[in-house]
């Protein structure tokens, strides 16, 4: 921004709309988008790639992977995944209700270290037969922050 005689700012020369028309203003370093057209944009080179390398390596036989492929495959992997275990049939785990009572907690289900939602009155392990390992888990903990302090022995004259 450049100041003028008097000394106020002046605004920059002109506004740059975005690219993809959708009303909102791009720059420069975005090549003319909007923050938004811009993380789509990069999202669906990085798409093509992948696919382009995929085929490449369907083609050759090879298995050669780089760091964001792998992340790209294991995104893709989850979602996935997720999606076939609705299609199999499993009742997805609702975790807004207790698994004891079924329920309905809302935001105030308290979540167990075995993994499931429950009420006030099925919170404690002893109510709901947790089959979480409580003491292995505090022996752990202990050793861990606990390590074993052994002196140098020394030599005797």
């Amino acid at each position: 921004m450049e100041q003028s005689e008097t000394g106020s700012l002046s605004p920059p020369n002109s506004a740059i709309l975005c690219v993809n028309n959708c009303g909102f203003f791009g720059s420069a370093a975005t090549m003319n988008m909007c923050s938004k057209c811009h993380k789509d944009f990069i999202f669906h080179q990085e798409k093509a790639k992948l696919a382009a390398s995929s085929i490449t390596n369907i083609m050759t036989g090879g298995s050669s992977t780089t760091e964001s492929d792998t992340s790209l495959r294991v995104s893709t992997t989850q979602v996935s995944g997720a999606s076939a275990l609705k299609e199999n049939g499993e009742p997805a785990k609702c975790s807004n209700r207790c698994n004891t009572c079924r329920k309905r907690v809302g935001l105030t289900g308290f979540n167990c270290r075995c993994g499931n939602t429950f009420c006030s009155v099925h919170r404690y392990s002893d109510k709901h037969e947790c089959p979480f390992d409580y003491r292995t888990a505090a022996k752990d903990a202990i050793a861990s922050a606990n390590p074993v302090v052994k002196a140098h022995k020394l030599d005797k004259i």
